[in-house]
């Protein structure tokens, strides 16, 4: 995944190869027993940030078709003399800066962004292999969380999540040991770890990031190339699955998946529980009592945490 002169787009919502196409039916050989839901992804894309409201609903109403796999893809290994984002005049980190806002502002995910003038992040390859730790000695759950907290630190809070500290520091925070599993990551192993999911996303005919790729037992698969509504999602599982309608189930409480999350912007709230922007304070309220939650602003955006 390297080496390919990068492009994002915000129409498209796609960080990746130029002329990646969108939406795409593709086979595949090997059987699967069930729906496989593969999603490639990278620690710093801006616009993978952006489809987590989107994503985080699909997967709570509709997980209990699929089987989700989240796959690293390697964005940025390192910054070279060349330009990495000729489309958008980015050749080094500081050219970020004014992107990644242009996103947050499309998307109502709050980017910051001076993070990458102050203290550049290098590579995307060092969060991405504590991942991969992660995901190999843990749970893929505690590894998706990870990988959140990751981009609550970029993104929103300025924190370069290649350093080091900073990465121990996130680890620690969901009750792993940080240092050693920092440490597992810097060695030859953790760097196998993520080649194999460079390998499968490269099988899977992935060039851009955020890419969802849902394949039935059929071994016809749908590809869904960068942020995309919620509908589209749903419409391609229908697709998939051959099915004229699903079954979602009910989204779960906001004190639920507050409890879960831990922060939640407007943004995610309302893609959650089909809300407008103006809707979402008096929601809130509605929904939980003043003792369990702040709510705070950034950027122009609020969120809520918890207490």
């Amino acid at each position: 995944m390297k080496n390919h002169p990068m492009v994002c787009d915000l129409e498209t919502g796609v960080c990746g190869v130029a002329g990646e196409e969108e939406l795409g039916i593709i086979d595949f050989n090997q059987p699967k027993k069930s729906i496989e839901v593969y999603y490639v992804t990278d620690p710093i894309c801006s616009h993978c940030w952006a489809l987590e409201p989107v994503l985080r609903r699909f997967i709570e109403q509709y997980g209990h078709y699929f089987n989700f796999h989240t796959i690293m893809g390697g964005l940025l290994e390192k910054w070279g003399d060349g330009p990495v984002d000729p489309a958008n005049g980015i050749s080094g980190p500081a050219d970020v800066v004014g992107h990644w806002r242009e996103v947050g502002e499309y998307y109502r995910m709050p980017i910051d962004g001076t993070v990458m003038m102050n203290n550049p992040v290098q590579s995307s390859y060092p969060p991405s292999r504590v991942f991969k730790v992660i995901q190999k000695n843990q749970h893929d759950a505690i590894a998706f969380e990870y990988l959140r907290r990751a981009r609550e630190a970029l993104f929103v809070f300025n924190q370069n999540i290649a350093d080091t500290s900073v990465m121990i520091d996130i680890v620690n925070k969901l009750g792993l040991d940080g240092v050693a599993i920092v440490n597992e990551s810097e060695q030859t192993s953790g760097q196998q770890l993520l080649n194999e999911d460079f390998d499968l996303a490269r099988n899977l005919g992935v060039r851009g990031f955020p890419t969802i790729i849902m394949m039935n037992e059929d071994n016809k698969g749908l590809k869904i190339v960068g942020g995309r509504p919620f509908v589209n999602y749903v419409e391609g599982l229908k697709q998939v699955l051959n099915f004229e309608e699903l079954q979602p189930k009910q989204q779960p409480s906001l004190l639920s998946l507050l409890g879960k999350e831990k922060l939640l912007f407007s943004k995610e709230i309302e893609v959650m529980y089909d809300l407008e922007k103006s809707e979402v304070i008096s929601y809130v309220k509605k929904e939980l009592s003043s003792d369990q939650y702040e709510m705070k602003e950034i950027l122009g955006e609020c969120y809520i945490t918890t207490k």
